[in-house]
């Protein structure tokens, strides 16, 4: 009996056993696995271990947290994300009928063009079939031009589009993006609107080339126009008011989740359909709430329910962090910072910068260390600290 309780004491002060015993102490000073990669360290387990080890190393050995708010932590975290998707879905709206409108409102000007010119066409000193003909030209010349572009590889050419080059020695000279904004189209040259250009011009052209030269009835084809143009622009009006409430619904939404109706939704975690991010280098891994682009930037945001503290907490900001840096490795681009947002009124922004990047990988580092040789152990004398731990129940140290 004296000697169990020895040994109960032992385990206690010594800590737990390791997750990965393995695992190799490299150069770098990193702890790595058989195959050679860091042991990978997700950005829930920084949370876990900076809150209690103890509680990170019970998750990390197949023990699940129970407790009411950890079920109300995930139906708070969907309807989040529900909102969020709510949100990137009238901003999709919102932008489509707005480019519908922006056409339409074209055609609507061009018409009323057309209905001016075909009604004083005769009194102008204007050859009509030869600026007939002159339109057809213009046509064809806009379709040829449309079509070589679309058969000859140009932006290879002019080095736009680079092909895809083998892994050599450990370089690629292409990465495929994970994630991008949904109606990213790559600029004018690369997203073949300058084809779509070519040929709408080529129509339009045609069109007013052909009734140019059929329209024998100028005055009876400028009231048809009219008409036309009365009919477009209140088919202009619907698109634009279905518009202008989904943009509503967008700023409401927004507003709700401390966004500005401009800010674009890149990524929203979906366990079921969102990417794992991954860095290699150091074996972070993680899934962050969101990826917002605000300024042209890829900002990560980690949604935290329940009760909303004074300060953030060290475990929340380094998770926060952690996801920073995946940001960084995934894109090729540092965030400025990452959003840290309790409730729907208290936002937190954690600058990343290279003091956060050394704390984040010290921490990254003490895990991994814990992971090879063991050593977990409650880090703390705080009582109410257990009695919030969803672990607690299967805890030999817990303090309640």
């Amino acid at each position: 009996m004296l000697f169990l309780v020895m040994a109960e004491k032992k385990e206690v002060s010594t800590g737990s056993a390791p997750t990965h015993p393995e695992a190799v102490k490299g150069e770098d000073g990193r702890w790595h696995a058989s195959d050679g990669r860091p042991l990978p360290v997700s950005a829930s387990d920084l949370e876990r271990y900076t809150y209690c080890p103890l509680s990170w190393h019970l998750a990390a050995t197949g023990t699940s947290g129970k407790s009411e708010a950890i079920e109300e932590g995930k139906r708070q975290h969907q309807a989040i994300h529900e909102s969020i998707m709510d949100l990137k879905g009238h901003q999709f709206q919102t932008q489509k009928n707005l480019l519908i409108w922006q056409w339409w409102f074209s055609i609507i000007v061009i018409l009323l063009v057309d209905t001016v010119a075909f009604r004083y066409i005769d009194d102008i000193d204007l050859n009509v079939l030869e600026f007939s003909r002159f339109l057809a030209v213009g046509a064809l010349s806009f379709l040829l031009v449309g079509v070589m572009a679309l058969l000859v590889p140009w932006r290879v050419t002019i080095g736009l589009n680079r092909p895809f080059l083998p892994k050599k020695e450990g370089h690629v000279d292409h990465i495929e993006p994970v994630f991008e904004p949904h109606d990213f189209m790559g600029g004018w040259f690369q997203a073949g609107l300058l084809e779509t250009f070519m040929f709408i011009s080529a129509i339009v052209l045609a069109l007013h080339s052909s009734a140019l030269l059929f329209a024998e009835d100028r005055e009876q084809a400028s009231f048809v126009l009219a008409f036309t143009t009365v009919g477009w622009t209140l088919l202009a009006s619907v698109v634009l008011r279905r518009a202008l409430k989904n943009n509503a619904s967008a700023e409401s939404l927004a507003q709700e989740n401390n966004l500005n109706v401009d800010d674009e939704i890149s990524y929203s975690d979906d366990e079921e359909k969102s990417r794992l991010l991954v860095d290699d280098e150091t074996g972070l891994r993680g899934r962050p709430d969101q990826i917002v682009i605000i300024d042209s930037e890829f900002i990560p945001v980690e949604q935290k329910t329940g009760k909303v503290p004074k300060r953030p907490h060290d475990s929340h900001r380094l998770q926060a962090l952690a996801y920073a840096r995946l940001v960084e490795k995934t894109t090729g681009r540092s965030p400025p910072y990452a959003l840290l947002r309790y409730g729907q009124d208290n936002l937190h922004q954690l600058i990343w910068d290279a003091e956060a990047e050394e704390e984040l990988f010290a921490k990254v580092r003490e895990v991994q260390h814990v992971m090879a040789e063991g050593g977990a152990v409650r880090n703390h004398e705080r009582p109410g600290k257990c009695q919030h731990c969803s672990r607690r129940h299967a805890c030999g140290s817990s303090l309640v």
